[in-house]
């Protein structure tokens, strides 16, 4: 009798199995049909019209963070980052900004430029050149470029220099602030916590391991970044001042100055930015609307005509290859892991299999080498820079494009190029290294837990509940200043120095490329541009096509990034709102403290990353 009833129970249990089945599939289809549904109706495209379009201006409408490469490839990714403050959801590519601006320089549906800031955070002074590169020359064209904003970040009001005119609204301001390099110091809490952190380095100057060790920033450290900060607002103020024709101590006044100044005006900021010669005219929303009307024609629906930037980005022609022989670009933006990572990081295994990529590829004959990253893994690196060697060995000249940010690691994978370029303002050498070990010895003791028992070698008991031995830490430490020697070492073999000469310039301080340039750590100043035109010149190609290599999306990936992105377009789109604004600083800020220890996985513990040079 069990037996029948066993047999009826699976017969059963198979038809509810079949049931269920059904039912999530009927589920499933229904939701992709959904999303198919939005995808097709957010993606079709209406038949080519005859009729003359009517001329626009370009309204640069940014919003979120400008990378080197998006890295968001699902809703959740874009919700999850943002709530706990990693980034914006929406990233705007430099190489897309800037190219979409190009492009309107030379459509003649395109009359004039209209910069509407407001949503663009905080962004490195080496990316907004390169942006007010392509800004400089859409204004050579002779059409028009306005600014407008309630409030400027000082992001926002360097690219609103660049234009013609500024609008400031009455009761807005301009708030320039100046960069600084300051660091949160966790000693205290960590003695408080009974943790004890062993940390190995070679490099006065290597201060990434600093809030480990200490309650405020050493002087050493204070004289490197003073040095690199100052050479950043110099060249901010020089710039802003050369674009509004203003005295460069507009932008310098001391606390009693600038509050003199206010106390002429009463308090009003507006009115002290237009005195200054910040702004050319104090403006409502409504005035600055007729304005536009007036310089741009009326949509009439209440506005003037215009495109947003992402509508047009949309729309731009994609280009199609058109030679034989081309110039490939690789990306690394991000730390330096080891393995395979995602976009937003650089894998060592990743990077190189790109760089392979280039490499075999026969109609590739030359590669530019973007980096944008204040390193991480010495081992992934190293993997990175082999793969570098291998391109030149292969008879593929290699070229540097400095970013924001190439130091420690970051210059590890640069210095065996062929060439080495980098902005003024691109920061760049901390060549050091340094490991931290964490243990819980003192904690795990406080509260009653012991360790003890037996092993066959001297480092069988080593581990975050015993601590480390003497003997240990002096491995750690010998091993760390073999690691220094073979990173001066290489970069004295690759830049034809000495190693003493090296040593000089090395110990962990940081340089901007002004100051690279003249220590050999680089060899030219330039841009991206400047580098595709190098690879080309190496690589002797007077025509050639831009190849980039790139991780390509899975079908899943692709199909829900471009509805995404036109789901973001249709309906304004912005999970950042969701988030109260008061804590997205202390998000952020919290986030990149704690990005030393999200990138520690290095296979040795041997790490050459600069926590400080990330300066937005």
């Amino acid at each position: 009798m069990k037996t029948v009833f066993r047999y009826i129970g699976l017969f059963f249990k198979g038809i509810w199995k079949v049931i269920n089945f059904t039912r999530l599939a009927i589920i499933n289809l229904l939701f992709f049909a959904i999303i198919a549904m939005l995808y097709f109706a957010f993606t079709h495209v209406e038949p080519a019209s005859t009729e003359e379009k009517t001329k626009s201006a370009l309204v640069l409408n940014l919003s979120g963070p400008i990378v080197e490469q998006s890295r968001y490839f699902t809703p959740m990714d874009s919700f999850t980052g943002s709530l706990f403050g990693k980034d914006l959801p929406k990233e705007n590519v430099l190489f897309d900004i800037v190219d979409s601006i190009r492009h309107a320089s030379t459509d003649d549906n395109i009359s004039g430029l209209v910069l509407s800031l407001k949503e663009m955070p905080e962004t490195s002074l080496t990316k907004l050149r390169y942006i007010a590169k392509a800004i400089n020359e859409f204004k050579a064209t002779g059409k028009p470029v306005y600014a407008y904003g309630a409030f400027y970040n000082q992001s926002q009001y360097y690219l609103s220099s660049y234009a013609d005119t500024i609008f400031l609204a009455p009761d807005g301001a301009v708030l320039i602030k100046g960069y600084s390099a300051y660091s949160m110091y966790f000693k205290s809490l960590l003695e408080k916590l009974d943790v004890t952190t062993h940390v190995f380095r070679v490099g006065t100057y290597k201060s990434a391991v600093e809030p480990f060790l200490r309650d405020d920033m050493s002087d050493e450290a204070k004289e490197s970044a003073r040095r690199w900060v100052t050479q950043l607002w110099e060249a901010y103020v020089e710039d802003v001042a050369t674009n509004r024709q203003i005295s460069p101590a507009t932008l310098n006044p001391d606390m009693d100055q600038f509050l003199a100044l206010l106390k002429n005006v009463d308090g009003d900021l507006a009115k002290l930015s237009q005195q200054l010669g910040l702004v050319d005219e104090l403006a409502t929303r409504q005035q600055v609307n007729q304005s536009m009307v007036e310089a741009f024609g009326s949509d009439n629906k209440g506005g003037f005509n215009a495109i947003g930037y992402y509508r047009y980005q949309a729309e731009m022609p994609r280009k199609i290859p058109e030679h034989d022989e081309s110039i490939a670009v690789v990306v690394a933006s991000g730390s330096i892991m080891d393995g395979k990572q995602p976009r937003g990081t650089i894998g060592g295994d990743t990077t190189a299999a790109l760089l392979k990529q280039a490499r075999e590829n026969k109609k590739v004959k030359s590669v530019v080498l973007r980096v944008d990253s204040p390193g991480g893994s010495a081992f992934a690196s190293e993997v990175i820079r082999n793969e570098v060697a291998a391109l030149r060995k292969a008879g593929k000249p290699v070229v540097v494009s400095m970013s924001s940010v190439a130091a420690s690691g970051g210059y590890w994978i640069s210095m065996s190029a062929d060439k080495i370029i980098a902005q003024p303002t691109s920061i760049t050498g901390s060549i050091g290294i340094f490991s931290v070990v964490t243990t819980f010895e003192k904690g795990l003791d406080e509260i009653g837990v012991h360790t003890d028992g037996v092993g066959t070698s001297p480092f069988s008991g080593v581990g975050f509940a015993s601590g480390l031995s003497k003997g240990a830490s002096q491995a750690f430490q010998m091993g760390i200043e073999n690691g220094y020697k073979r990173f001066i070492g290489l970069v004295a073999d690759n830049r034809s120095l000495s190693v003493e000469q090296v040593d000089k310039v090395a110990q962990g301080r940081v340089w901007t490329g002004k100051d690279a340039l003249e220590h050999r750590l680089i060899d030219q100043i330039g841009d991206f541009d400047d580098a595709v035109d190098e690879a080309a010149k190496l690589a002797q190609l007077e025509t050639y096509d831009i190849y980039w290599v790139e991780e390509p999306l899975t079908p899943a990936q692709q199909f829900v990034q471009d509805m995404m992105q036109q789901v973001s377009i249709s309906l304004g789109l912005n999970i950042e709102s969701l988030v109260p604004k008061s804590l997205l600083p202390v998000a952020k800020q919290f986030q990149q403290h704690t990005t030393l220890l999200d990138t520690l996985n290095d296979p040795k513990g041997q790490y050459v990353l600069c926590l400080t040079c990330n300066l937005e």
